[in-house]
């Protein structure tokens, strides 16, 4: 029993080879089929990429129903997914070469609509997208950008900003204490 727990039935460089083979194809596919994969916005979307992972299971790991097999197949996934990320950092006109454009959605409170369209995008998932952020309508929103790696980065309207809304509510305790001090003067003088 233990030995054909860690018996390999096939050559560890197939071991090897499968999981590099499978993990470069992926992440082709998915730079092709577009970021929307990768932002998982609806249950569709979803049960796509749950499902990928059981249909190249068995390309992975083959016959192999060994611990060792598995074991190797992880560490190849690890390994290529590690190197890969390495070599992209190390030359950005790689990474810029293979990864898609930002797709601007909302311009100054403005939906794009062939941008949507671009990136099949429903308007229902649009407004998900929003109340995620804390927004209900695409006229509060400066810019919503969805990124090659499948984020929406999001960007909102503000009157002011925090620090200055801060900045202008001390100016104006500062006037109204003003106020009152020359009032407190003016009484004391009446009396």
């Amino acid at each position: 029993m233990i030995e054909s727990m860690f018996h390999l039935p096939v050559p560890v460089l197939e071991k090897i080879l499968r999981p590099v083979i499978v993990y470069l194809c992926l992440i082709l596919f998915l730079r092709i089929f577009g970021k929307r994969e990768l932002a998982q916005l609806n249950p569709f979307d979803l049960v796509v990429l749950l499902c990928l992972s059981n249909t190249v299971q068995n390309s992975i790991i083959g016959d192999d129903n060994s611990v060792t097999g598995g074991v190797v197949g992880v560490f190849s996934l690890l390994t290529i997914n590690w190197l890969l990320t390495r070599v992209l950092y190390r030359v950005p006109k790689l990474d810029k070469a293979l990864a898609s454009k930002a797709t601007v959605l909302i311009r100054h409170g403005v939906v794009d609509l062939d941008a949507m369209k671009e990136e099949a995008l429903t308007e229902v998932e649009l407004r998900s997208v929003l109340h995620k952020q804390g927004f209900t309508d695409p006229a509060e929103v400066e810019k919503l950008v969805l990124e090659p790696n499948g984020n929406f980065y999001m960007e909102g309207i503000k009157a002011l900003s925090d620090d200055a809304q801060r900045a202008e509510l001390m100016r104006e305790i500062k006037a109204l204490a003003g106020e009152v001090k020359e009032l407190k003067g003016m009484l004391a003088a009446r009396e």
